[in-house]
């Protein structure tokens, strides 16, 4: 599929990463560059999602970050439909400019929380570094700029887009909002846990809350922090 991508500009600088085109941004930091280079940025959960994600599905990311999963899962296995969900609103762009370098246009991206209940726009604080960025104010210093992000029900979310494959980094969020979500509609689960914030609870939370769902921990496809889950396999 990469016959189909754009062609280089003579003014925008391009990372080559797993046979996609990543533009040059002075956000990201130099060990998210240098991991693009060699082909390891997010390798854990890439390999997780090249190897459960289909034709078939519906995709649904909370944590889009740069815009790579997503658009990976799009040029590489076409499933029926990708939702991506990113907080942060100062990556909305790179997202779109990344999806575009790549030929992708069919992929819908929220600038939205998820949370087991709807409520007014949240206060987003944005800091240089856009990976200590979060709800947080006092989580990191260095705030340059402090956004409202819509926040949605989660369950009112996963009806409305009915995903069969949920992909979720959202740095330590996890643990609250997987046991609050209804999961029975999904095949598969890729989760990037984080013990480091959440602790055993946070982790046995996420577990349990998969278990709810009907999915079973499934380790071909799970490395580390990384942990896939599948129904049926």
């Amino acid at each position: 599929m990469d016959d189909h991508a754009p062609p280089e500009t003579g003014t925008q600088r391009f990372i080559r990463s797993r046979g996609l085109r990543i533009p040059v941004d002075p956000r990201m930091t130099r060990g998210q560059i240098r991991r693009l280079r060699t082909g390891n940025y997010e390798r854990k959960e890439a390999e997780a999602a090249l190897r459960v994600v289909g034709r078939d599905d519906v995709v649904m990311e909370l944590g889009a970050g740069i815009g790579y999963m997503s658009t990976l899962i799009a040029r590489k296995r076409a499933p029926r439909a990708i939702h991506a969900y990113e907080a942060n609103p100062t990556l909305i762009d790179l997202i779109r400019a990344v999806h575009a370098a790549n030929g992708v246009s069919d992929v819908q991206v929220h600038n939205a929380l998820l949370a087991a209940e709807a409520s007014e726009p949240r206060p987003f604080h944005v800091r240089e570094n856009f990976l200590a960025s979060s709800l947080d104010p006092d989580a990191a210093g260095g705030v340059i700029a402090v956004e409202h992000v819509e926040v949605r029900a989660v369950n009112e979310e996963l009806a409305r887009v009915a995903p069969t494959v949920l992909i979720c980094d959202i740095e330590g969020a996890e643990a609250d909002l997987l046991p609050a979500a209804d999961l029975s509609g999904l095949r598969a689960a890729i989760v990037e846990v984080h013990p480091q914030w959440i602790g055993q609870a946070g982790v046995q939370a996420v577990f349990d809350a998969m278990n709810r769902g009907g999915l079973s921990y499934f380790p071909k496809a799970s490395e580390g922090k990384v942990v896939t889950f599948r129904k049926g396999w």
